[in-house]
């Protein structure tokens, strides 16, 4: 007889198995973002995990519960990428066959870290929903036992162990801030906290570009989006889970949505001032914080993941550098005659700027004598030092007007 899930036995007994296969996440407290907030903030760093996120514990949890004979089937999933990772390793630690089956789009590092735990890797589909009907697809055809990365209650209990661990570390907390795809995390975390303390206030976080758990809510049953599109890979679900959305609807208290601009951010919060990589859907309760009318609450901010491949994390530092204004660029209009150029140079000198990039363009004007476009890419210390540039150049004759970066 199947064991009924989300309770407390359960989650107790969870608690004690993912011991397995997890190291202590312990909490990080931000003087940053508690500053930042006027709240006491702290980090739950899953990202820290051995297979760099949470999910190898919904996956490990799930494996147990088990028979031998569904194990020896072998066992298939569909991720993009965490949850890969999560039962590729369980699945290594109980002997067992793993097929994963993963979108196209998936970051070429949690593509090769799920190889590494011996799956067999299929890439198939743009988003998740594809690749998880290809998994279901081929499940029927070879028998294997199929493990929902999110829908499953089993996994769900595994996931919420930790809110366990939040609250043995921090009892009095008020808000716990987790990341939602598909609402596993969300529903493990929500219903154990509020099994052990109501007042605590869980809050789910989204990508605005991926709200599908936002737009369920709202609907009142779960509704699939027509498109999902975000930097947050890790959460860019169409459709939630149905089996868990009941617990969902009891249990979590808010949906905050975070703009992909506003991850760019958070990831360099994270970097700079924590030196942590913390991957775009494990920044979601980061950037959240901000938008809680909330002071003086102690607050957790979960970090599911840090699975960020170099390409992805380079694109993200630049832009987030542009957001800020430590990168800018500005287009300038000149006479084509010596010295010119070196005037220019002189201003920004001044003002300690840092020159990157120049582009000359000699036919932007008819008239060369009259005018060629000089673009300076430079390097500032932020937005008052980038204006501080700007009037000095106005003050020198220029008229210099902001252009887009491309660096």
């Amino acid at each position: 007889m199947e064991q009924e899930m989300l309770t407390l036995k359960q989650f107790e007994e969870a608690s004690e198995k993912v011991k397995e296969v997890t190291q202590p996440t312990e909490l990080v407290y931000s003087e940053y973002l508690s500053a930042q907030t006027g709240n006491k903030v702290y980090l739950k760093p899953e990202n820290m995990q051995f297979t760099g996120a949470y999910k190898v514990r919904g996956a490990y949890y799930k494996m147990s519960t088990l028979t031998a004979e569904e194990r020896s089937k072998g066992i298939i999933t569909a991720s993009a990428g965490n949850h890969a990772q999560g039962v590729a390793y369980a699945a290594k630690k109980y002997g067992t066959k793993a097929v994963i089956v993963m979108p196209t789009t998936t970051p070429l590092m949690k593509v090769n870290r799920t190889k590494s735990y011996g799956a067999e890797v299929v890439l198939y589909g743009d988003v998740y929903d594809e690749a998880c009907a290809k998994a279901y697809e081929l499940a029927d055809e070879h028998g294997y036992t199929f493990i929902h990365p999110f829908d499953d209650p089993a996994v769900a209990t595994g996931q919420g162990t930790i809110a366990m661990e939040i609250i043995k570390e921090l009892p009095l907390v008020d808000y716990i801030l987790v990341p939602i795809g598909g609402g596993g995390l969300a529903t493990g975390v929500s219903t154990l906290a509020k099994l052990l303390n109501p007042k605590i206030q869980v809050i789910g976080v989204e990508p605005a570009g991926a709200n599908c758990m936002e737009a369920s809510l709202k609907a009142g049953e779960v509704v699939t989006l027509p498109t999902v599109n975000t930097i947050a890979d890790g959460t860019a679900v169409k459709t939630p889970g149905t089996n868990i959305f009941p617990y969902i609807k009891k249990n979590l208290d808010d949906i905050i949505t975070v703009e992909d601009a506003e991850l760019v951010v958070a990831f360099l919060d994270m970097v700079e001032n924590h030196k942590m990589v913390v991957e775009n859907s494990g920044l979601l309760t980061v950037a959240a914080l901000k938008k809680l009318d909330v002071k003086d609450k102690k607050m957790v901010a979960i970090l599911s993941g840090g699975n960020m491949d170099v390409i992805t994390m380079s694109s993200v530092v630049q832009q987030g550098l542009i957001f800020r204004d430590r990168i800018f660029t500005v287009s300038v209009l000149l006479p084509d005659k010596p010295g010119e150029l070196s005037k220019v140079a002189d201003v920004i000198a001044k003002e300690s700027g840092n020159v990157i990039k120049l582009e000359h363009n000699q036919f932007v004007s008819t008239n060369r004598n009259a005018a060629v476009e000089l673009r300076i890419t430079m390097e500032a210390f932020g937005t008052d030092h980038k204006n501080q540039i700007i009037d000095a150049l106005y003050t020198r004759g220029y008229q210099p007007k902001i252009v887009r970066t491309n660096i």
